[in-house]
């Protein structure tokens, strides 16, 4: 299937804002960013609304947007600090049964890059989410013992903040 976009008929504005995302039936799928932020031997994460879990920081990339200059503009409107990118650590392909929500019962493909970031200044971080959802700091040491999605964080947490390559996973358990 072809998409084709006419950039002459869309608002620059809309266009900017505009995720990439699509339905196609029981079908959705989103290009995403996520980023592991460390302080104090701890990890941010937000808790979900639906389901009580948590997930990394970040959102969808919107159309003519950078994975990168998403990941950057994600922190600093969900979390309110400014932060640097270390490197591109994790490119998944998330696949899974949607629960809750607007995917509930979709099945989801979500194109994920995450990367390592640093914050020097946490003066400003926020405690919510403009979503209302709660950033939550977890213990390292902890995050295996967590209920986090995608499974493969929890799992794979001490490989993806150590390696010094970039790790291609393909998550397909929650499908």
């Amino acid at each position: 299937m072809r998409v084709r976009i006419e950039t002459d008929k869309i608002d620059t504005q809309e266009y900017e804002a505009a995720d990439c995302a699509f339905s196609q039936g029981n079908n959705w799928f989103r290009y995403r960013t996520g980023g592991f932020i460390m302080h104090d031997n701890k990890l941010l994460f937000v808790k979900s609304n639906f389901g009580g879990y948590y997930y990394i920081l970040g959102g969808a990339v919107h159309l003519g947007e950078t994975s990168k200059d998403c990941i950057l503009r994600e922190v600093r409107e969900e979390a309110g600090v400014e932060a640097k990118i270390d490197h591109l650590a994790v490119v998944a392909e998330n696949f899974f049964k949607g629960k809750d929500g607007f995917v509930d019962g979709k099945d989801c493909h979500v194109l994920e890059f995450y990367y390592l970031l640093t914050v020097k200044d946490m003066s400003g971080l926020k405690n919510v989410t403009d979503d209302g959802e709660e950033l939550c700091w977890i213990d390292i040491d902890k995050v295996p013992a967590s209920d986090i999605k995608p499974s493969f964080v929890p799992e794979r947490i001490g490989e993806i903040l150590n390696s010094t390559s970039i790790l291609h996973i393909l998550e397909e358990r929650d499908r």
